[in-house]
């Protein structure tokens, strides 16, 4: 049987994301099925596209849908009429049933199955794919399966994948070479589910609160396999890295062991850091840290239920930096208790810290399955039957997004290194000539004067 997997993201800014999640279906499917993987990025047009499904002809066609919109309220767009016009293609040049899945997906399993008149979802890890087919095959209970549904489905089961975890990396067969023109930026998973409670956050509907470890060699090894290929920089999609610091630091030393000579980097959370713990993962080969900090305010920061208080974070900022390492802080404003004073006291924080780049987002994406969901529904800013596929974003009823947008522009004033919003702008400036010319990696230290 012929299983087309499709990656459906074409978000490049600020730079495009390999689609590592297909890796792991395909690591699922294994040998088993004549499995072709293709990214909507690889081509010029939509022509091309048509004829890679004509060509192949699946049988199955399983589309991932990472993106749902470009959560940014200065610049909002989402991308449903994108995947529309995706499986509309796959309709017309193929017999396949059109399975969905993904990130997004697993956030707005009914809203997209209706959307996109699919056939099947998958909600959570994609490694239920082979499950799925096996039942098809030998006409077996679909509904019976675990995170399986249909357009008809009523209950959906969440519930992570306890088997085994395989990805099967082939540069020869996958789109890598794409991003490798285009940053050389390429994944790396070391572990899935978060432990943190954060209000706004999907990562533990996605992939479950329960942390499971991948053994720190077969990371490295993985690693190996991305820098062979020609990968300059290597991006670790946990949600945060150092979640479990001796996991991470274990990771590290295989890093060393296994030869990784490129630099690499991640999301982390702005928790006290063991002493040492950043200099010895410098020596591993991490040169940028991107600190999901959020807030600068003590009322916030409770508000966001976020692991640590800003005197944390000024703590993990500083270790890092005199590892020599490049930061990036990332802002969330409006949340539920946002007014003018703390929206001044995270402004006043953020000027004691040095040698940074700052992304400031106004507004904060509501999502289905998060704490700040029922803080919504309860202050009546959205209702239980509201379709949040279209994005809709908390707004505080203590200072408007205009007061927010105002008092944060006039901060940034002069700044490069004040990003707001997606940064679309600056961005699209900066970063592809300095592709062009050979740069490699997120770039944004570039915007540090």
């Amino acid at each position: 049987m012929k299983v087309l997997l499709i990656s459906a993201n074409a978000l490049k800014v600020p730079y495009p994301v390999y689609p590592l999640g297909l890796d792991y279906v395909a690591g699922a499917l294994g040998s088993g099925y004549n499995v072709k993987t293709v990214d909507v990025n690889d081509f010029a047009s939509p022509a091309g596209l048509t004829e890679a499904i004509r060509d192949f002809s699946p049988d199955f066609a399983g589309v991932s849908i990472r993106n749902i919109d470009n959560t940014d309220t200065i610049n909002s767009r989402d991308f449903l009429g994108e995947y529309q016009n995706l499986v509309h293609r796959i309709r017309e040049n193929s017999r396949a049933l059109v399975i969905l899945g993904g990130s997004g997906f697993t956030i707005f399993p009914r809203e997209f199955m209706r959307a996109l008149d699919a056939d099947y979802g998958i909600v959570g890890e994609g490694e239920k794919l082979p499950l799925l087919l096996q039942a098809l095959e030998n006409n077996g209970n679909v509904q019976s399966l675990p995170g399986i549904i249909t357009k008809e489905t009523t209950d959906i089961i969440y519930e992570p994948w306890g088997k085994e975890i395989k990805r099967c990396f082939s540069p020869e067969s996958s789109p890598v070479k794409f991003y490798l023109a285009r940053g050389g930026m390429l994944n790396l998973q070391t572990k899935r589910g978060c432990p943190f409670r954060c209000s706004y956050c999907t990562y533990p509907h996605i992939e479950g609160r329960r942390m499971r470890f991948f053994p720190p060699r077969e990371v490295a090894r993985e690693a190996r396999k991305l820098q062979d290929a020609g990968a300059g920089y290597i991006f670790i999609t946990d949600s945060a890295f150092n979640a479990d610091y001796d996991h991470s630091l274990e990771v590290a030393q295989s890093f060393l062991e296994a030869g990784i000579s490129i630099p690499w980097g991640g999301f982390f959370a702005p928790t006290v850091p063991p002493g040492g713990y950043y200099k010895k993962l410098a020596l591993a080969g991490l040169s940028h840290v991107e600190f999901g900090t959020e807030s600068l305010s003590a009322a916030i920061l409770k508000n966001l239920q976020k692991p640590f208080a800003a005197e944390d974070v000024f703590a993990a900022h500083d270790q890092a930096l005199a590892a020599g390492i490049h930061i990036a802080h990332y802002f969330l404003f409006g949340g539920p208790g946002e007014s003018a004073a703390t929206l001044r006291e995270t402004l006043d924080n953020v000027e004691k810290i040095s040698r940074s780049v700052f992304f400031f987002f106004c507004g904060i994406r509501i999502y289905p399955h998060t704490a700040l969901y029922e803080i919504a529904l309860r202050e009546g800013q959205i209702t239980a039957r509201q379709n949040l596929l279209q994005p809709v974003f908390y707004r505080s009823p203590a200072i408007t997004d205009r007061e927010i947008m105002q008092k944060v522009e006039s901060s940034a004033a002069g700044r490069f290194n004040w990003i707001i919003g997606a940064g679309e702008n600056k961005a699209l400036k900066v970063l592809p000539k300095l592709y062009e010319r050979g740069f490699t990696g997120p770039l944004w230290e570039h915007l540090i004067s």
